[in-house]
């Protein structure tokens, strides 16, 4: 190939280190995940009786019910927030987990506030919103839901997991980073989070550099058709 591109420098520098490729041949350029739709279905209403005023604060995660989601380790951090905290948890996706986390919901005794919700068309209208985002994953390339999220305004917190949430909060400036399958620590960082307001224009702002016009704009550069961005 004459050229290749990687969602984020974590895969960029995979494909370097692991197959051996000129890093000068491969260029980062983010998937395009705001998008002005993205922004309009924000704006509908979910559908959820937790989302009413009044009601507690809403955790929200997103993801296939798979081993790679880390959803067991926020399981558990939840359950050590919610007695120090009154708040509840709400994780959309489906996946072969569902059983095994339906199970783990019932031993941990937190049916009442946390809720398995499955799939849904339209996962930024819960986004918007919810008080906090939380990514738990093990691994990732470049997670879109965590950029979904900071588009909407909600704040947000992930685990330091290869690759993206590092390069997606700038290090850390923009939503705690925590080891990853470390339950104390994400409790503690999700309670930090609910106790404290988020700077929701930063992370409008940031989400921006993974809207659609400027991910095209990049890839035209990228292809001699018009200018490019140097970075993310």
């Amino acid at each position: 190939a004459d050229g290749i591109v990687a969602v984020s420098e974590g895969v960029r520098r995979d494909l370097v280190q692991h197959i051996g490729l000129s890093p000068h041949l491969v260029r980062v350029m983010p998937n395009p995940v705001v998008t002005p739709q993205l922004l309009e279905l924000a704006g509908h209403d979910p559908g959820h009786a937790w989302f009413e005023p009044g009601e507690p604060p809403v955790i929200l995660a997103a993801g296939r019910l798979t081993p790679q989601k880390g959803f067991q380790t926020l399981l558990h951090a939840f359950d050590r927030v919610r007695q120090r905290h009154p708040c509840r948890l709400v994780i959309l996706g489906e996946g072969p987990q569902r059983d095994a986390l339906e199970a783990m919901v019932q031993r941990l005794g937190i049916e009442g506030c946390c809720d398995l919700h499955g799939f849904t068309s339209n996962p930024v209208a819960y986004m918007r919103r919810a008080r906090l985002f939380v990514l738990s994953s093990a691994w990732e390339g470049l997670p879109g839901v965590l950029i979904q999220a900071m588009a909407c305004g909600t704040a947000v917190l992930s685990t330091d997991c290869p690759s993206g949430p590092r390069e997606i909060l700038d290090g850390g400036r923009l939503g705690t980073l925590v080891p990853v399958a470390d339950p104390d620590a994400l409790a503690q960082a999700m309670i930090r989070a609910l106790q404290t307001p988020p700077d929701s224009a930063a992370l409008i702002a940031r989400a921006q550099d993974f809207s659609l016009d400027t991910v095209v704009r990049k890839h035209l550069g990228y292809l001699g058709l018009g200018p490019s961005r140097s970075s993310i």
